[in-house]
């Protein structure tokens, strides 16, 4: 699995380039990238992030001090805009509450205690939680997504029955525990599935993993 995986990554990092994830200047601006990503498109956060940098809202202190529906307007292209900033001020408080605004303190702590405190607040999933610990705290964290499950089982090393954990162990367990592997091996993953992998229809005549993937070989796709 550990030989198989590792092609994996060697093939998509051939056909994709490194990708230099995560969009973000700061930890802060990742972990609230991390936040409004959820259930829309990059370029949507990217708007919204916007937003809240004209308007000084793109801090601890900016966020806390919004009133909900102002926060609200100002996120609104990532849709769910009034869950999404109910999620960013708790997060924010959790940054206030442990750390006395310092988010660089706040990701420093240990990164199971890191993990727990992020999934105790409401709407923070595994896959959230998990990509603020890689890509703002810089902890060898592998991110699991909807792309993973459907990439995994086309590749025949899934059944679609795994849990998050059980996915996430997989890579762990096989792949050295390394940020910037996992940094780019997910990404690669994202690049793949939101491009080639498509959940229907996928385009496997143009995909770099056509040779080794059981889906692609059965009959002409």
């Amino acid at each position: 699995m550990r030989e198989f995986l590792l092609g994996v990554y060697t093939r998509l990092h051939h056909h994709f380039g490194p990708m230099h994830w995560w969009p973000g200047e700061t930890p802060f601006e990742v972990m609230v990238g991390a936040v409004l990503t959820q259930q829309v498109s990059w370029s949507n956060v990217e708007k919204a992030i916007e937003n809240l940098s004209r308007h000084g809202g793109l801090s601890v202190a900016g966020i806390l001090s919004l009133p909900h529906e102002e926060l609200g307007l100002l996120i609104r292209p990532t849709r769910y805009y009034n869950q999404k900033a109910r999620r960013l001020k708790d997060v924010c408080g959790a940054v206030r509450e442990d750390a006395a605004d310092d988010v660089e303190l706040f990701l420093g702590q240990d990164p199971a205690a890191l993990r727990r405190r992020l999934l105790g607040i409401r709407g923070i999933g595994e896959e959230t939680a998990d990509s603020i610990l890689l890509y703002a705290a810089g902890r060898p964290v592998f991110v699991i997504d909807n792309y993973t499950h459907r990439i995994l089982q086309r590749l025949g090393k899934a059944r679609g029955h795994e849990s998050y954990d059980d996915l996430q162990a997989l890579f762990e367990f096989n792949l050295p525990r390394e940020v910037l592997l996992y940094n780019e091996y997910h990404a690669l993953l994202v690049a793949l599935g939101h491009h080639v992998c498509l959940k229907s229809r996928p385009r496997c005549p143009h995909c770099p993993l056509a040779a080794v993937c059981g889906y692609c070989l059965q009959s002409d796709r």
